[in-house]
């Protein structure tokens, strides 16, 4: 069985990632992108389902595990009664092939190792024709893919997986590399594993030095945007939502949903945060991958593509595995790409605007892109939509979708008045207007003092403490800090935010079963008390939060209290960059 969501490290090469348990076993991977079907999938089943176990024979946790500095190079020790072990895992910079490489070192005594490596490719379903080229190569090969790996000690079959059984001297080093091809291509050149090594490290150390971050809580600042620096394809700039699929919001439960795609909503507001921690370059790569994905009618735009600007995302059910400690079903493709979703137009007009103010170049394509984008806004802003949380109940007049279009016609307005297109400006300042009216009149409840879910609810959306930030009202303003009040009151467990209360009246999802306190949500609560001036508070929940990553720094997309364990996909981009946002905001003030 997997472990605990929170027992996962994260590889990356800015393709695909990998996640390594606390036990030396690589439980997920896919090839050769990170949307692609996984060929180690016990993550979502167990070991038959595709798992690669590095470790000593005795078997057990790693003692002790880390990054290697500001970078995605991890180091598992393990202390044996016979000795102390050490395996580095990395994913190194892609060249021609995509290659896993793991090296033991002997650290003291000798210590028995075992590897077993089962290759599943197409989630679990195939099962590779394995060819021993000789005692330290083998090659794989299933339909399209194959793998080659190279070894400095010998393996050989156990069933349907190939192992390796060596001790390990203090002072020495084994090491392995799994290459990844498509089947009807020459084998590659095997790497040389300390070369990777060197790569992986200098590439990453290279990257991190760019920062530009406060000095208090650097360290973990600096963790979360490695991580959504590794959620990112690097060919194409585009950035999913996080690194799995079907990782479920509650234990046993059918909220379990694909994330390796690329939200317009996500990806704008983890530009935001790239731009203000220094990171410009990503917000021109980003802005590349926009203008491609969304390219066409105004009206045909997606909430989500996949990472090349892929619009077909069709969803199904992968019924051969148990899912997550048996949380079926288990998904592939998103069916809410298909979804209206009104906010996505103002969170992508606002990180443009970010971007605009913050130097990135802004050439006439990009201008006309945000002009359509608008446009069709005009268009649709009084629609009713499923909203920020792809509700699959009937579409309704969701405040926080409502907030999201005045954001859009605000941030047009400013930037057609700085460009001198008078006409436009005011047309976009009086829908920005139409729009400030309507939400204040139908979706605030003075009794109450507090905005609420949707025009015709009486429940409350963590959202809303998105305002503040937003701009829509002061921060000082009686109804952003009722607002502010009320969600912490009828929202919080234990300190932590709920989306959304599912037992109240006038919040119906479409879905059963309940799900976990959402991460983000609960660091939207730091920023927000940040803004009214509660910084003390602010920083009290700040750090209670960070308590919850796990030893390497890692959330995922919820938290349940009461059973004190992580749930939802893992590493999620939403909770890292909610984490960047709040520490910056608390910097500031």
């Amino acid at each position: 069985m997997a472990g605990l969501i929170e027992d996962y490290a994260l590889l990356g090469d800015t393709h695909t990632v990998a996640l390594v348990g606390r036990d030396g076993a690589i439980d997920w991977l896919c090839l050769p992108r990170i949307d692609s079907p996984a060929c180690f999938a016990a993550l979502l089943g167990d070991e038959d389902d595709g798992q690669w176990l590095l470790a000593p024979a005795v078997g057990g946790p790693a003692t002790r595990r880390r990054y290697r500095g500001p970078t995605l190079v991890l180091e598992s020790e393990w202390d044996t009664d016979k000795g102390t072990v050490r395996v580095l895992d990395m994913l190194p910079p892609r060249d021609q092939a995509l290659n896993v490489v793991r090296i033991v070192e002997g650290v003291s005594g000798t210590v028995e190792m075992r590897s077993e490596l089962r290759l599943r490719f197409d989630y679990g379903q195939r099962i590779p024709w394995v060819r021993h080229l000789d005692d330290n190569q083998l090659a794989a090969i299933a339909g399209p893919d194959s793998v080659t790996l190279w070894c400095d000690t010998p393996t050989h079959g156990e069933g349907w997986s190939t192992v390796s059984e060596f001790s390990i001297d203090a002072g020495q080093r084994v090491s392995f590399v799994l290459t990844w091809r498509q089947s009807h291509e020459p084998p590659p050149t095997p790497i040389e594993p300390a070369d990777a090594l060197q790569r992986s490290m200098d590439f990453w150390e290279d990257w991190a030095e760019r920062a530009d971050l406060p000095g208090r809580w650097r360290d973990v600042l600096l963790r979360s945007v490695l991580t959504l620096k590794a959620l990112t394809y690097e060919p194409t700039g585009g950035l999913v939502a996080a690194a799995t699929t079907s990782l479920p919001e509650a234990i046993g439960g059918v909220r379990n949903w694909d994330y390796r795609f690329c939200w317009l909503r996500d990806a704008a507001m983890t530009l935001a945060s790239m731009i203000r921690c220094g990171y410009t370059d990503e917000a021109d790569q980003w802005v590349s991958w926009l203008r491609r994905a969304v390219a066409g009618r105004a009206e045909d735009v997606q909430v989500m593509y996949g990472v090349a600007g892929e619009t077909s995302l069709p969803e199904r059910e992968l019924g051969w595995l148990a899912g997550y400690e048996q949380s079926a079903p288990v998904r592939v493709g998103n069916a809410a790409a298909k979804q209206l979703q009104l906010d996505v137009f103002g969170a992508v007009l606002d990180a443009l605007d970010l971007a605009r103010r913050n130097g990135v170049v802004e050439d006439d394509d990009s201008w006309e892109l945000q002009v359509r984008l608008v446009e069709h806004l005009e268009t649709i802003w009084e629609e009713p939509d499923h909203g920020l949380w792809e509700v699959r109940s009937e579409p309704r007049h969701f405040v926080h979708s409502k907030v999201m279009a005045w954001v859009a016609f605000d941030r047009m307005a400013e930037a057609a008045k700085a460009k001198g297109m008078d006409e436009q400006a005011a047309r976009w300042r009086s829908l920005a207007d139409d729009v400030h009216e309507q939400v204040c009149g139908k979706g605030f409840d003075p009794d109450r003092n507090t905005f609420l879910l949707a025009y015709d609810s009486d429940a409350l959306d963590a959202s809303l403490l998105l305002l503040p930030r937003l701009g829509f009202l002061p921060p000082d303003d009686p109804r952003v800090v009722g607002t502010i009040d009320a969600v912490q009151r009828e929202l919080s467990v234990d300190g932590l935010v709920l989306r959304y209360r599912m037992d109240d009246a006038g919040m119906e999802d479409g879905l059963p079963g309940v799900e976990g306190t959402f991460v983000a949500c609960s660091f939207w609560l730091v920023e927000a008390l940040c803004r009214i001036g509660r910084t003390d508070e602010a920083v009290e929940l700040f750090e209670r939060l960070l308590e919850l990553t796990n030893d390497v720094g890692l959330l995922a997309e919820e938290y349940d209290v009461t059973a004190g364990r992580q749930l939802g996909n893992f590493p999620q981009a939403y909770s890292h960059l909610a984490l960047v946002n709040a520490a910056l905001a608390l910097d500031q003030s």
